[in-house]
């Protein structure tokens, strides 16, 4: 297993605990020079903060861990396509490469309420040199939501 699944997993993991605490989910996990700085899920309803999104949440810990508001050279894993916040958020973190597994569409089809800008779009026209990956894990990402939508304890924002 190389290291982008090894890192993809971990998002996984993250996501999962997240679902099982209540929350929605998503999961991201970042490494920096080949080492996991940080990885996170998504805690909205347990922060009560709209910006508690998995990413963010990542990154969050990742500057605690570090010291450090920039990640020049980062690899980051999120199990879904990044909203606009949150690729802007990566992007002014100065992270290398982000990999993805499910989309915004999917996102949306499980019933969130996503901004239908795409994560690429938005590095396009905001002229960000990032570059983003979708694909590792696609399909154990998307059954993130059913597994979610599964779950009694959830609440969808």
């Amino acid at each position: 297993m190389d290291h982008i699944d090894k890192l993809m997993r971990l998002a996984i993991c993250e996501a999962e605990k997240g679902i099982a605490e209540g929350q929605s989910p998503f999961g991201c996990a970042i490494s920096l020079n080949g080492k996991v700085i940080a990885a996170a899920h998504n805690r909205v309803i347990a922060d009560t903060d709209t910006t508690a999104h998995a990413e963010i949440n990542a990154i969050r810990a990742a500057c605690q861990q570090t010291g450090n508001i920039h990640f020049t050279g980062a690899i980051v894993a999120t199990t879904c396509e990044p909203c606009p916040m949150c690729m802007a958020a990566l992007h002014w973190a100065r992270v290398r490469q982000v990999y993805y597994g499910a989309t915004i569409a999917d996102a949306d089809a499980a019933g969130f309420n996503e901004l239908t800008l795409s994560a690429k779009s938005l590095l396009q026209q905001g002229g960000s040199t990032i570059e983003l990956i979708h694909g590792p894990l696609e399909s154990e990402c998307k059954a993130l939501f059913k597994h979610w939508a599964s779950n009694a304890n959830h609440c969808c924002y």
